[in-house]
């Protein structure tokens, strides 16, 4: 079974604190544009990156505190990195596209212990349904809910680039009760856990079929 790659954990950029104080610094700028609503409360920002015309960054404003930001990095004219800032203008998440088309299909979160969590939504409906969890940018685990019903019921683990294991829930009761474990050499060892509570044994060798 080969690792998903393509979404892994992705360098945070404070576009949002570099707009503030750009355009702070020189109202005259051509390449930041301000929006107000009626009351002159600033709602956004446009910005030309690097400066060749066009705007490929928008920071949406509570006044001046930045609620998201939307990058075209490439410049092809759709979305391909959300930021969401949270209260203190902590930067909380980054979506981004897996298949670059400006859909919304990828989550970033970075998490206390230094890891980074990738929440995916592989029917790109923004409902969440793989989360995968990186330390050092390398997956050591993740969990799917497979067949879509709200709840994980697939957990896999790895031993640096190799797959380790992979448990199953198949009786919808929250906890697994199969289990594949891996060998170095790539093979295999089912083991069961009747009870779902954690005690996996191995499964009892198949009686061959009579005929």
């Amino acid at each position: 079974m080969n690792r998903k790659k393509g979404y892994g954990p992705i360098s945070v950029v404070l576009v949002g604190a570099a707009l503030i104080a750009a355009c702070s610094a020189d109202h005259g700028s051509s390449r930041i544009t301000p929006e107000y609503d009626k009351t002159g409360k600033l709602q956004l920002l446009k910005y030309d990156a690097n400066g060749d015309g066009v705007v490929d960054t928008w920071s949406y404003m509570d006044g001046a505190r930045v609620v998201r930001i939307e990058i075209d990095k490439d410049q092809d004219g759709t979305i391909d990195r959300w930021e969401y800032y949270g209260p203190g203008q902590k930067l909380e998440r980054i979506g981004f596209s897996r298949q670059n088309d400006g859909t919304e299909d990828a989550w970033s979160y970075a998490m206390a212990d230094g890891g980074t969590r990738i929440e995916l939504s592989s029917h790109r409906d923004r409902r969440v349904d793989r989360i995968e969890y990186y330390t050092h940018d390398v997956m050591v685990r993740a969990e799917e809910d497979t067949d879509g019903d709200g709840k994980i019921d697939k957990w896999e683990t790895y031993d640096g680039a190799r797959l380790a294991s992979v448990a199953f829930d198949t009786t919808h009761r929250g906890t697994a009760d199969r289990r594949l474990r891996y060998a170095a050499d790539g093979t295999a060892v089912m083991e069961i856990d009747p009870q779902g509570e954690g005690h996996f044994v191995p499964a009892p060798a198949a009686e061959p079929r009579r005929r």
